[in-house]
């Protein structure tokens, strides 16, 4: 009888199967072999992911990822993150696998805290991707640019506060980590800050867009930020500029002016950019956001570590100028200095080790000496009570040339004297200060239509997957020393070593017969013809510090001025902070030249009101001289180590 019953029951469902498969057919579909429900094995996990809509003071609620490890021993310090680069597909940004292991999954600067048993977290800034309300490029903080309820600052309070209130097993205390975007969101943190907020760790933060971050370099702006806007105020989202090159110079010079560029992909629509290319001198709108001037109307509470890279190819000012303002409110405030490209030392986007960049070998990983360190005990101690083994410096510092870490109470280091070194006739370089009386000079013909890549072609576009954006800093300079458009100055074989630590400033006496010039200074480490141990760094030319100036600002940085024609004139150029050794046997070079495309927009030469809307007509040569007795000012240390 039971088997009498099976086989009936096998009939019946199959003629149901049957029946099935026949009114699919008859539907002309077959049935999914997708579930509508399906739970994963979470019991393997070694952590939870939870993702939450956190709400603001003004009811805008903001989207957050929250990974908690599940067997927390004792209640843990959060460590948040607040980005425009999309908080829920941070991981997959990463490269990095879906694992049952935190350590493992997340990306990798977070391994060491996830490893400690920290709660860590993700918030997408208002407007952006998960997150509701207005997004706004740089979103000013409450005053005369935002009259409206919230900005960074206040974001940053109501989600800790909820963060708090909310996460069980949270031991009530906060950190704020971030690179770039993100470190300036971690410094917007600390105006008005929550008693919760007990460390801040801001990363190449962008501080002052048009003195040397992001968007200008001394009033000359930077072409790559359109495709930056682009990328991120086109859509919630992301979204990349159709370049249609695979050389960005060619791109940007049969365009034309930036705002022809602009014009050609339509960004005349986006508020941003045109607030950008519309502030083209150092009005309010700049100053008013420039963190450095902030934080030194401000007390700031939070102790914070900043961190800079020697080698930043996009925020290489703000870092050095904040640190200069927090270093005055307490030792609680620290800096570290590596040589490190724009995030290198946090490569959440990332797959580069901290031991090379480039050619140059570190002989060591900074990257992992950075993380575990530096920023885990800066929060052990801060967000754990731990204190370290040993007294923490207050500034530690990669010294490029020697290739160690040093150690010092402050920044610049203290013992620096200004040098000067002086560009003097037949392309030499000395100590020695010229015949004042002496009025030589060098010249050269700078012309637009034929302008001084910043390297060698093709420039990939910044967005191309296999772009290599963030070493060119120390792209060898020797293609450039060739072109008639490039003076360069050369020392003697120095017989002792010359080490700088601090910021860097080149005064040139020049004219030009055009009406506005900009003035291009590169400070360079020539390497002798033969290096036996790495062959391939023989005669390298790596440059220390370069920076550019738009000569319209000579006088104010906020009124642009027409430059009289063949007058001798002086330029103050601000240059990126440097700590190297130029090594007995190598040779002092500095390199001057009056373009450097596509990395700043072309200046016409002719004076036009805003230089992004020239037309092609105002783009004219101009004979640039250069006087001898011009000099670069370096901040060389006197004591010994």
């Amino acid at each position: 009888m039971k088997l009498q019953r099976s086989l009936l029951s096998a009939v019946v469902s199959l003629a149901l199967l049957a029946a099935g498969a026949q009114a699919s057919q008859s539907s002309g579909t077959l049935p999914s072999e997708i579930p509508e429900h399906f739970e994963a094995n979470n019991a393997l996990f070694d952590y939870t992911r939870e993702e939450v809509m956190i709400p603001m003071r003004d009811g805008v609620k903001l989207f957050t990822v929250i990974w908690k490890p599940k067997h927390l021993t004792a209640p843990a310090p959060i460590v948040i993150t607040r980005t425009p680069y999309d908080a829920a597909n941070r991981q997959t940004y990463t490269g990095r696998p879906r694992s049952p292991s935190a350590a493992a999954a997340v990306p990798m600067p977070d391994a060491p805290l996830l490893e400690k048993g920290y709660i860590r977290v993700y918030q997408d800034v208002r407007g952006k991707h998960g997150s509701e309300g207005n997004y706004v490029l740089n979103l000013p903080l409450r005053g005369p640019l935002n009259p409206g309820p919230a900005d960074q600052s206040t974001d940053a309070y109501d989600t800790i506060d909820w963060l708090v209130k909310n996460v069980p097993n949270n031991n009530g205390r906060v950190g704020i980590i971030g690179v770039s975007y993100e470190g300036w969101t971690s410094l917007m943190a600390l105006f008005d800050a929550h008693p919760a907020l007990k460390a801040a760790i801001p990363m190449n933060a962008m501080v002052d867009g048009w003195v040397g971050d992001d968007w200008y370099h001394n009033g000359a702006f930077r072409p790559f930020s359109l495709e930056y806007v682009y990328r991120q105020t086109t859509l919630k989202g992301a979204n990349e500029i159709p370049m249609g090159s695979r050389d960005a110079y060619t791109t940007y010079l049969r365009a034309g002016s930036t705002n022809d560029m602009a014009k050609s992909r339509n960004m005349d629509q986006l508020p941003a950019w045109k607030k950008l290319i519309d502030n083209p001198a150092y009005t309010q709108v700049w100053q008013s956001q420039a963190v450095d001037k902030l934080i030194a109307r401000t007390s700031v509470k939070v102790p914070t570590l900043i961190v800079h890279g020697l080698f930043d190819q996009e925020d290489n000012y703000g870092s050095p100028a904040v640190f200069e303002e927090l270093q005055k409110q307490g030792p609680q405030n620290q800096l570290v200095i590596g040589p490190w490209f724009h995030g290198q030392q946090d490569p959440w986007f990332h797959t580069y080790s901290g031991s090379h960049l480039g050619p140059l070998q570190w002989n060591s990983d900074t990257t992992h000496y950075f993380l575990y360190q530096v920023m885990l005990p800066f929060f052990e101690q801060h967000l754990r009570d731990k204190q370290p083994a040993s007294p923490t410096p207050r500034v530690r510092a990669f010294e490029t040339g020697t290739n160690e870490w040093r150690s010092y109470a402050q920044w610049p280091a203290p013992g620096v004297a200004t040098k000067k070194i002086y560009l003097e006739a037949n392309g030499t370089l000395s100590f020695t200060p010229p015949d004042a009386k002496a009025k030589s000079f060098d010249e050269y013909v700078s012309d637009p239509a034929k302008p001084v890549p910043y390297r060698v072609q093709p420039i990939l576009p910044n967005d191309s997957h296999d772009t290599t954006w963030g070493q060119w800093l120390v792209d060898d300079q020797r293609p450039f020393e060739s072109r008639p458009d490039v003076l360069t100055y050369v020392s003697e074989p120095l017989q002792e070593p010359v080490t700088v630590a601090g910021s860097i400033f080149a005064e040139l006496h020049a004219s030009t017969t055009g009406q506005d010039s900009d003035w291009v200074v590169k400070l360079i480490d020539a390497y002798p013809d033969e290096v036996p141990l790495t062959p391939e760094l023989g005669g390298y030319q790596l440059m220390v510090s370069a920076d550019i100036l738009r000569g319209r600002y000579r006088e104010s940085y906020e009124v642009a001025k027409p430059i009289k024609s063949n007058a001798t004139l002086p330029y103050r150029i601000r240059m990126p902070h440097a700590n190297h050794t130029f090594q007995p046997g190598h040779r002092i070079m500095v390199q001057v030249q009056s373009s450097w495309f596509p990395l700043y927009d072309r200046n016409p030469q002719t004076f036009v009101p805003n230089i992004a809307y020239a037309p092609k007509d105002a783009y004219k040569k101009a004979t640039q001289r250069i006087y001898h007795g011009s000099f670069v000012e370096l901040p060389v240390l006197q004591s010994p180590k």
